[in-house]
């Protein structure tokens, strides 16, 4: 199992088409929790993610029951990015086969997800900040848990 990046019910094609760039550049399969909020047609995600989308791994779920069984199955841990957490992610030590799942942009995750994470984490800002753009907020921390997990030497 290796490291992975999970999208709950995306809203924005755009960001969504820059994580699959992020996961093709870096090696790290992306997983859609479906419905999402576009047509997830390839051509709109390789208008969004550039000619980066055929080298992407992108998984699809039907929905978050779908997602949750198969996580259950391989007993790997979730990783929750929310602005409702008290743990900065610089502060945790990711495993090499995380799932770091991310919510959607117009709403997060609902409660009974928030409630099935093994750890719920947040990117520390200033007061009064709300939030970082979606793509932004996986990159700062796939690069973090890369840092860790892809050490040498």
């Amino acid at each position: 199992m290796t490291l992975s990046i999970a999208l709950y019910q995306p809203d924005i094609a755009g960001n969504a088409g820059t994580i699959l760039r992020l996961g093709a550049c870096m090696g790290v399969p992306v997983e859609i929790i479906e419905p999402a909020g576009f047509d997830l047609s390839d051509r709109n995600l390789r208008r969004a993610g550039m000619d980066y989308v055929a080298l992407a791994t992108l998984r699809r779920h039907l929905d978050y029951a779908q997602f949750a069984e198969e996580r259950a199955r391989t007993g790997r841990r979730l990783v929750l990015l929310t602005t409702r957490a008290q743990a900065a992610y610089t502060d945790f030590t990711f495993r090499p086969d995380d799932i770091l799942l991310f919510g959607r942009e117009s709403a997060g995750v609902p409660e009974s997800v928030h409630a099935q994470a093994d750890a719920r984490l947040t990117i520390p800002m200033q007061d009064g900040a709300r939030s970082l753009n979606l793509a932004v907020s996986v990159a700062m921390v796939l690069g973090e848990a890369l840092r860790q997990t892809r050490a040498t030497g």
